[in-house]
This record gives structure tokens, sequence and C-alpha cells, in this order.
């Protein structure tokens, strides 16, 4: 499960999951971005924000998951992984090779330095 907050003011994207990732949550993000995008053009960045990975409900979610990145990755400036999980660290190295977003982590509980480096 995914809860989001669009704020417009600054082109950022701020998602918490706070379960495993179910197909219908990047449907519902879609929802909200897409229209964005298409009327200012980008992101300027996206906060994910989760002390631990939650995992995936379903192969059909991971897909889902992946589909949306390929989709939007273009259109999103930076990413900060606000999150203890491991997955923080790995995602920044690889995420270089398969986005255009730059990708930086940042320990759980640093959202404000997290926020401030998405809009600088």
């Amino acid at each position: 499960m995914i809860t989001y907050d669009l704020d417009k003011e600054n082109a950022v994207l701020h998602v918490h999951p706070s379960g495993p990732l179910g197909k219908e949550d990047f449907s519902e993000l879609a929802k909200t971005v897409d229209p964005f995008i298409e009327e200012k053009g980008k992101l300027t960045g996206l906060l994910i924000e989760s002390e631990s990975f939650p995992g995936w409900e379903s192969l059909a979610a991971l897909i889902q998951h992946f589909r949306f990145v390929r989709d939007h990755h273009a259109s999103i400036g930076k990413v900060a992984l606000v999150t203890d999980s491991l997955i923080g660290d790995v995602a920044e190295k690889i995420a270089s090779h398969f986005v255009s977003a730059e990708v930086k982590h940042f320990p759980a509980g640093d959202l404000e330095t997290a926020r401030k480096w998405v809009t600088a």
C-alpha cells in the first residue's frame, strides 16, 4: 500500500509505502502524476520514504512497478530514497544504469535533508 502527496508548487511527489506494494498502487499514482507531468513537463523530484522496504503483493505488482518506472523515469529530475533498508544503498548504485533521474539515499528520519536536495 502506498500513500502519497503531490506538492504541486515544488513539483515533488512524496510517496510512503506502508505495506506490500500492490498493482493498483501504481495505477493510482499514475492517475495523479500523469496529468501533472503532461501539464508541467516533469517532476522536480520524487521522495520515497519508508523505514524498510515492504516488498510486493504479487508478481503482477512487481511488473506494474517496473512499468511505472519505465514510463516515468525520464520525467523525474531527482529521486531521494529515505530509508534504513539496505535496498536504499543498492538502488542508489544500480538505478543510475536504468533511470535518467539522479538517485540519492538518505537515512530514515532525514526527510528534510532529502527534500532540500530534491528541490535544489
